[in-house]
Order: C-alpha cells, then structure tokens, then sequence
C-alpha cells in the first residue's frame, strides 16, 4: 500500500500532466481560454467514431484525469458511428461545445490533434487516422512527429 505521500505525488503528477495536455491545446480567442471543453468535445467525436479496442488503445496513451474525461458517456455497446462527411464530425464538436457559437468547431479539432501529434505515440496517431474517412483524417497536422508525454 503507497504511504500517503506517494498517493499525493503521484495525484500531482496526474494534474501536471493534465494542465500541461490542456494549456497546450492553443486557439485564438477573444475571452477566457476553456481549453479544456475544447479537448473533451474533439476527444469525444473522435471516441464516437473508433471500434472498441483503438478506443481503448488511444486512451491508454492519455493521462489519467484525461482519460476519464474521455471515456465519460461512453457506451461501448453503441457501433461506433460513421459519420462519412468532415460536416457531421465537426457538428458533434459544436454540439458539445453549445453556447459558444462563434467557435470555429475545425480550428477546434485541429488544435487538439496538433496537442495529440505530440504526445501519443506515431503508430497510435496512424491507427486512429487510419480509421477516418479522408475528409476527418486532413484534420490532422503532418505526421512529423515528437512523442512527449
């Protein structure tokens, strides 16, 4: 059993690496940043549209506090959905982002996947694209890539 000094580091550690996720998704916006719905909304148009293990393999790569956040309202029993048109998948981003409507749901989307680029591993990033009608998959940054978790 960890002392509970160890339970607080290691809780530290689990914030420190969510902050640093979130801080690092960058949009231009005019009023306080909420980086964090922005995550969350992108995180689950992407968990809605994969097959149970590479929703499962994506979120062994996210951290922690993250990785709840990610899998909050999932129903593995649902098929994944196949939205074929980059419309529909941005429309699932501007729903979990209602009341802010002058959000550009695809800047949204791109900044995520550029935090992602950098910090899930590049055959992980792959899989996941690969599983995306090419419309979805254009979304993401050029597959240069520096792992940092």
């Amino acid at each position: 059993m960890r002392s509970p000094r160890a339970r607080r580091c290691i809780s530290r550690t689990h914030v420190a690496a969510t902050t640093s996720w979130i801080a690092s998704v960058t949009i231009r916006r005019p009023s306080e940043p909420q980086h964090g719905r922005f995550l969350v909304a992108t995180l689950h148009a992407l968990r809605d549209r994969l097959t149970i293990d590479e929703v499962t393999q994506l979120a062994a790569q996210l951290p922690m506090l993250i990785r709840g956040l990610y899998y909050e309202g999932w129903d593995p029993s649902i098929r994944p959905l196949k939205d074929r048109h980059l419309e529909e998948f941005l429309a699932r981003i501007q729903q979990e982002l209602r009341g802010d409507e002058d959000l550009d749901p695809e800047e949204v989307a791109r900044a995520v996947f550029d935090v992602m680029r950098l910090r899930v591993t590049e055959g992980e990033i792959e899989d996941v694209r690969h599983m995306l009608p090419s419309k979805i998959r254009e979304l993401w940054p050029a597959p240069e890539h520096a792992h940092t978790v």
